[in-house]
């Protein structure tokens, strides 16, 4: 090949600089710095191509011309450098300048907000508050044999509570949703070893009428303790301690009036002083008392069919109504509510 002008030679080298330096002040990202830096000193860009273009030169020439090609690849390395940390430091700049405008308030329109069910925030309130007293939170199935449901909890085959008008049956025979947790307390007691304290929430079903205050479907919570010595002084303290703590009311007080509960001797119902007022409310119907749950001393019945010896142990058992609960905590006035899919209501919470 034909020697190269030495004149075309250093215009070249000039357009190539030029062209470099305009190019490169329109970068706005660094995508496009590296780039620009693949085509002009890359491997195969223009300065390996010119570079390439020596051999055809004279040896005069290229003592000439190699000097102002290493000064032109030196000239671009360092524009492009500059040019790298002038878009990290534009960088940076813009996450300060955004971080230090970061409104935590600012609204952002059409974002979608969820929050937990009432029943949700009373289930892992009440959890919190049994497992700080020592409590072991279980859980069983809620389609529940027959003997466990029922027998296990000295409820015979005679008893009104195995009535249709009650109990939901399976086609499947001596299966049935649960129409209490106590069954839940009886797995327990029957897979464990005294000393025992253990709750449980969850759903039961039972054969209703749905009316505000009334469901097919409603949550329990139950809470048994099994030791030596057990008597009905624990439980109330147990019982007063609990609802204390859920209410937050240090002052509130329990009423305690017999009843009959097959799976508890003696049994009885508890009230508490309303924690909503001092005089009387619409939510104590001006009673100044508000109905809990039943309670009582585990039947030795019951402690025989889990295994237990009760000429050894005794332990008493106190359940309520969640959904009751919830409904009072929350102000709720109709029962199904809790299992709308009503959005404005589920908002409150």
């Amino acid at each position: 090949m034909s020697p190269i002008n030495h004149s075309l030679q250093q215009t070249r080298l000039q357009e190539t600089l030029t062209n470099a330096f305009e190019r490169l002040a329109r970068i706005k990202n660094q995508t496009e710095l590296e780039a620009l830096r693949a085509e002009f000193i890359g491997r195969q860009g223009v300065l390996a191509r010119l570079m390439d273009e020596l051999k055809t030169l004279s040896l005069e020439e290229k003592r000439v011309q190699g000097p102002a090609l290493n000064e032109l690849k030196k000239t671009l390395t360092e524009a492009f450098t500059a040019k790298e940390v002038e878009l990290l430091q534009q960088l940076l700049e813009q996450k300060a300048a955004r971080a230090s405008s970061f409104d935590v308030t600012a609204y952002r329109p059409g974002s979608l907000q969820g929050s937990l069910h009432p029943a949700s925030h009373i289930i892992e309130e009440v959890e919190n508050i049994l497992i700080s007293m020592g409590y072991e939170i279980i859980d069983g199935p809620e389609i529940e044999r027959e003997e466990i449901n029922f027998e296990a909890l000295n409820i015979p085959k005679n008893h009104p509570a195995r009535d249709l008008q009650d109990t939901f049956w399976l086609t499947i025979p001596h299966l049935l949703p649960r129409t209490h947790t106590s069954s839940v307390q009886i797995r327990g007691m029957q897979q464990r070893q005294p000393p025992l304290a253990l709750a449980t929430t969850g759903r039961c079903y039972r054969q209703e009428a749905t009316d505000a205050s009334h469901d097919f479907v409603f949550m329990q919570c139950e809470i048994l303790l099994v030791d030596k010595k057990i008597s009905l002084a624990n439980l109330f303290a147990t019982a007063k301690l609990f609802l204390q703590g859920l209410f937050k009311q240090e002052k509130l007080e329990l009423r305690i009036r017999p009843s009959y509960f097959p799976f508890v001797e003696p049994g009885l119902e508890m009230d508490m002083s309303c924690p909503f007022c001092s005089t009387g409310c619409s939510v104590c119907k001006k009673s100044r008392w508000i109905e809990i749950g039943g309670a009582g001393l585990i039947h030795p019945h019951v402690l025989k069919a889990s295994g237990i010896n009760p000429e050894e142990y005794s332990g008493f058992a106190f359940g309520f109504g969640l959904t009751r609960l919830i409904m009072l905590k929350y102000g709720i006035d109709d029962i199904r509510h809790l299992h709308s899919s009503k959005v404005d209501f589920l908002k409150q919470f």
